[in-house]
């Protein structure tokens, strides 16, 4: 009995020793099941196809293949590159480690990505190699990883100290969309869900108490949505664009505070004290501010330039010399307040109850006093005061 070793025609790996007994029929089928493709021809070392059993003898090595008896198998042996396309493998040099694969695995996971396109064709983009024939890839080899896997198995497996974000990057430079969805996915799923909830009373409180008298406390953008901060001190404090819609001020010590730009729509600001606080294009709709101080001893002037003040009750509020220009008032409720020296100029007061408010020495001038209701009032009304 003889025996021989057979290569698939263009390798010189993975042999198999196939014992030669019958016919050339019967060497090309246990060639078949040995290396698992369907063998019709074999040749020798000498690149000569063998025709007859008797021609073959004892461990000969022998080159098997299912091509064109012109295909030339020695030819292939020493072509790396002839080698690879016509065995569908190619080795990837990424960022300095070499990876393995078939062209296939490269190309029909994700027909549309810059992988497929790189290895769909021989040398369409040109693609640099190496001293050993890999082909160069300038991007890092622990991100690519992940993204080969994917494309054999279509399971994203990202091991322990790889970070996904810079798995995604590589996922979205080499076009792999659904990989970088599912990273997407897997990212946000990760991330510590964000604490929105509003501040409570209780830890609002704990929170004054650590804090020192001469130090400014920051309450930038924290939400105190519904939260109940009546009459507590709340002298300086900065809640600039916080959100303070809902919550309830009233009896509040709000002297000196910064609600520029701050949400206090619907909120209770009821007998509030508001010297010199600082409301600038403040969102204050719908709330209720009946009886409110916003007159300081010293002299200095509340702001509440560029709010919104659509329909609010300032009812009885004392706003002598307050800033209200280029205001919204529209349908708001001014009854009996104290607006003596007030800058009303470009403010909006169509539809606003001014019904006994003490408006001398007020500047109205460019505001819209469209449907306005100024009965009872304390002081005439000069001309001068409103051109419009």
């Amino acid at each position: 009995m003889r025996r021989v070793t057979l290569f698939v025609n263009g390798t010189s790996s993975n042999g198999k020793v196939v014992a030669v007994f019958g016919s050339l029929e019967d060497l090309l089928s246990a060639a078949s099941s040995k290396l698992g493709i369907k063998v019709s021809r074999v040749y020798n070392e000498n690149r000569g196809l063998i025709d007859d059993i008797t021609l073959i003898r004892d461990d000969d090595v022998l080159y098997v293949s299912e091509e064109d008896p012109s295909e030339d198998p020695q030819d292939d042996l020493t072509d790396p590159e002839k080698d690879q396309t016509h065995t569908d493998w190619l080795t990837l040099n990424v960022g300095g480690r070499c990876f393995t694969t078939t062209r296939s695995t490269l190309v029909s996971k994700e027909p549309e990505s810059m992988l497929a396109h790189m290895f769909r064709e021989k040398d369409v983009w040109g693609n640099k190699r190496d001293s050993k024939g890999a082909f160069l890839i300038d991007r890092s080899p622990d991100y690519f990883e992940p993204i080969l896997n994917f494309l054999r198995h279509g399971q994203l497996i990202i091991n322990e100290g790889i970070n996904p974000l810079g798995v995604l990057e590589e996922a979205r430079f080499f076009g792999i969309e659904q990989l970088a969805e599912q990273l997407e996915t897997l990212i946000k799923s990760s991330q510590p869900p964000l604490d929105h909830s509003p501040l409570s009373r209780k830890e609002f409180i704990r929170y004054l108490l650590a804090t020192t008298t001469k130090s400014e406390l920051r309450c930038q953008g924290l939400n105190f949505h519904g939260a109940d901060l009546s009459r507590l001190d709340l002298r300086y404090i900065n809640f600039k664009m916080a959100n303070l819609s809902g919550a309830n001020l009233s009896h509040a010590n709000l002297s000196g505070a910064n609600l520029e730009r701050a949400d206090l729509s619907l909120a209770c600001l009821d007998a509030a004290n508001l010297q010199g606080v600082k409301m600038l294009c403040t969102n204050a709709e719908g709330a209720s501010l009946r009886g409110c101080n916003f007159e300081d001893p010293a002299g200095i002037k509340a702001n509440l330039e560029g709010a919104n003040l659509k329909g609010v009750d300032m009812e009885g509020s004392q706003m002598t010399g307050i800033n209200l220009r280029v205001a919204t008032l529209k349908n708001a409720k001014l009854k009996n307040c104290n607006l003596r020296g007030a800058t009303l100029a470009g403010t909006d007061l169509e539809n606003c109850d001014l019904s006994g408010c003490d408006l001398q020495e007020a500047n109205l001038r460019g505001s819209n006093v469209k449907g306005a209701i100024f009965e009872e009032m304390l002081t005439p009304l000069h001309m001068s005061q409103s051109v419009r």
